[in-house]
């Protein structure tokens, strides 16, 4: 069966796409831009397999679907700009193969122009063809929530801004087929500007009550109450909460060295999030301190690796810091993390614990970095010689809490 929608990139952004795609009945293409951390088990590959997809290797193959979907990844390079070459390769290896009245869509996370100054060329230049002309050229924000029980693609609205109103519509009539609401952004430019406004909403919120957490410390004050109590207003308030850093693959963007512009706001934002791995250092190094123990040779067991409870993705996960700066201090660290059987920091193997109860019990200090939810967190505070909950998940008065 011939396939209908080519996904390239089967990253965390492409994965999910090609399964709702699989699911709403469409043929599907999977095509790889390079070393991707997207997985499927054994049992989800048989599904899709089954439901019509298929991974492809030969480039000829993107040149006989009416869609293609750019799922790329973009990850900030180490001048803290995003890196775009996995985009322009994907760019380059599909303008090759394009024929007229195909429809392509971008999904991966950029900047706004970066569709129409960056993507265009590159397929106009490689295909012969013109977009808005000879093919339809559309963005499309993301808004994969991995682990969310409750908002999966069918009941997500996707919004779409197209080169034209015309690239628009072919672009919505695509997502119509896989998600109940399309909402039609003016053009590829709001649409990409969506994007960057849904990531530094939550980038700057979490900052706010990582700066509460600190603060809440200082004074004496339970935040978590506080944020019990906030969260029944029924109007001009969304609750966050502290944690340990701010992990995932959605990164905050200020804008620097685009057009000269930056966003303060978000600068300071993550200011305050890369600090917090930091200030969980210095606040499991002041309870072994209270308890007449030091960091040097303090053993510290570590619980949830991973950058969101209940997920083995580590992308960003500010439990590889806390390692490294707890290591640094002199601590022999392990880690428990039911969803990760190997762990290495810097290349160095970080023990594993098999016994979750035995290892609480043997650590001088244990740090709840993510609260998985087959942790037993009243059972763990009763057996922990010293517990640190980073996520406020312990019951009151259990653990020593952010």
């Amino acid at each position: 069966m011939p396939a209908d929608l080519a996904v390239i990139g089967l990253g965390h952004l492409g994965l999910p796409l090609a399964q709702a795609a699989v699911a709403a009945g469409i043929p599907t293409l999977g095509y790889k831009t390079g070393p991707e951390g997207g997985s499927l088990s054994p049992a989800e590959l048989r599904r899709m397999l089954s439901g019509g997809f298929r991974p492809a290797t030969d480039p000829a193959e993107l040149g006989r679907v009416r869609t293609a979907v750019i799922c790329a990844p973009t990850s900030r390079g180490a001048d803290g700009a995003l890196d775009l070459s996995q985009l322009e390769a994907a760019a380059r290896t599909l303008a090759a193969q394009l024929r007229p009245h195909t429809t392509v869509i971008l999904e991966s996370p950029v900047r706004p122009g970066t569709t129409e100054e960056f993507l265009r060329p590159l397929l106009e230049e490689g295909s012969g063809l013109r977009a808005g002309r000879d093919f339809h050229l559309a963005y499309s924000p993301s808004r994969v929530d991995p682990g969310n029980r409750d908002f999966g693609p069918a009941n997500t609205p996707k919004v779409i801004g197209g080169l034209t109103p015309a690239c628009t519509e072919s672009a919505a009539a695509f997502y119509g087929r896989l998600t109940d609401k399309v909402v039609r952004a003016r053009g590829t430019r709001e649409a990409e500007t969506v994007q960057l406004l849904e990531t530094n909403f939550r980038h700057v919120n979490i900052a706010l009550v990582n700066e509460m957490a600190v603060l809440c410390h200082d004074l004496g004050v339970d935040l978590w109450d506080v944020i019990r109590c906030a969260e029944t207003k029924p109007f001009g308030f969304q609750a966050f909460r502290p944690g340990p850093g701010v992990g995932g693959h959605g990164i905050a963007q200020d804008l620097t060295g685009h057009s000269g512009r930056t966003l303060r706001m978000v600068e300071l934002a993550q200011q305050v999030n890369n600090h917090m791995p930091q200030y969980v250092i210095q606040r499991a190094a002041t309870l072994l301190n209270e308890h007449g123990k030091s960091a040097r040779a303090a053993r510290v067991l570590l619980l949830g690796v991973t950058y969101k409870a209940d997920l083995a993705d580590q992308q960003g996960t500010p439990a590889h810091e806390i390692a490294l700066r707890l290591m640094e201090l002199g601590a022999s660290v392990s880690y428990h993390d039911p969803l990760v059987p190997a762990w290495r920091v810097l290349g160095r193997p970080v023990p594993r614990a098999d016994s979750l109860y035995e290892a609480a019990a043997d650590a001088d200090l244990t740090i709840l970095l993510q609260q998985h939810r087959t942790y037993d967190l009243q059972g763990l505070s009763v057996k922990a010689q010293l517990l640190l909950d980073t996520r406020g998940a312990t019951p009151t008065g259990a653990a020593h809490r952010l």
